[in-house]
């Protein structure tokens, strides 16, 4: 099935928004990109557009159901939405976009569903991981940021500003609150068992300042995973790096992919420039 560059792919029973920037899956190596639990494929800005020019890879961009233009889901989520995605949902969208080689690049909520499933699926077309503000436990900071963030939502212009990249925005805001603020899940939600079957290397990014979770989320992935990790540590940075410290994301995210795709950047683009149709 060939894809145009943005539209929405049939997966199970959702119709996904997605965006394709660069060489399309079956041409390069391709960088998929799963948000945050507040992201959508508009939220990301002209990041993904950025980490394609400059790493050369094909970048694909999506959001899950209940996201973005994405088809809505039936609340509440179930407490382990995370892994079911990271299980049922991205093996499906992965073979639908005729993957054949790249990252899986997640931030936040998408971190882990992107770690959970490279230690639940061998699966040899994912040649690394990029986890940004990865979650694998709970902490108590970050559910109390979260209970802010909805008095932020009844009291704030928060939803009208969400609104702007969700269709169905009171299902993006409290499908993600209410999991995360069960009590349940605070006791529940723990990944880190999966790390340590990652067979392909890492590379972990959080900012010293993240009030959603702490340098502690990156260092058990340093103590839980055989497989090669580098971790970025970037002071004075929040919870999304790829917007507050871009720069220095992009080149260890293109640095990371350089050693696993040897790819010239300029030279891709003019070959995918000029070959013939």
């Amino acid at each position: 099935m060939t894809l145009s560059d943005h539209g929405h792919l049939v997966v199970g029973d959702a119709s996904l928004e997605y965006r394709m920037i660069g060489p399309h899956p079956d041409a390069a190596p391709t960088i998929v990109m799963l948000h945050e639990g507040l992201g959508s494929v508009t939220t990301w800005g002209a990041f993904p557009d950025a980490l394609a020019e400059r790493s050369g890879c094909g970048v694909f961009v999506y959001a899950r159901a209940g996201y973005g233009q994405s088809s809505p889901v039936r609340l509440p989520r179930p407490l382990d939405y995370m892994q079911r995605e990271a299980t049922e949902t991205l093996p499906r969208l992965l073979d639908a976009i005729g993957f054949r080689q790249g990252l899986l690049l997640g931030h936040s909520d998408g971190a882990s569903i992107a770690a959970y499933y490279a230690g639940t699926h061998q699966d040899h077309r994912v040649n690394g991981v990029v986890p940004i503000a990865p979650h694998f436990f709970t902490e108590a900071a970050g559910l109390g940021e979260i209970a802010n963030a909805k008095t932020a939502y009844e009291t704030t212009d928060l939803r009208a500003k969400l609104a702007r990249h969700h269709a169905n925005v009171d299902i993006a805001f409290r499908g993600w609150s209410e999991a995360w603020l069960d009590p349940k899940f605070a006791t529940d939600f723990d990944l880190t068992d999966a790390l340590a079957y990652i067979r392909v290397p890492i590379l972990a990014i959080q900012g010293t300042d993240d009030r959603y979770g702490t340098l502690a989320q990156v260092r058990v992935v340093e103590d839980e995973c055989y497989c090669p990790v580098e971790t970025l540590v970037l002071p004075g940075c929040g919870h999304a790096p790829h917007r507050e410290k871009a720069d220095e994301t992009l080149a260890a995210i293109t640095a990371f992919s350089e050693q696993l795709f040897h790819i010239d950047a300029q030279a891709l683009d003019d070959v995918v420039r000029f070959s013939p149709l």
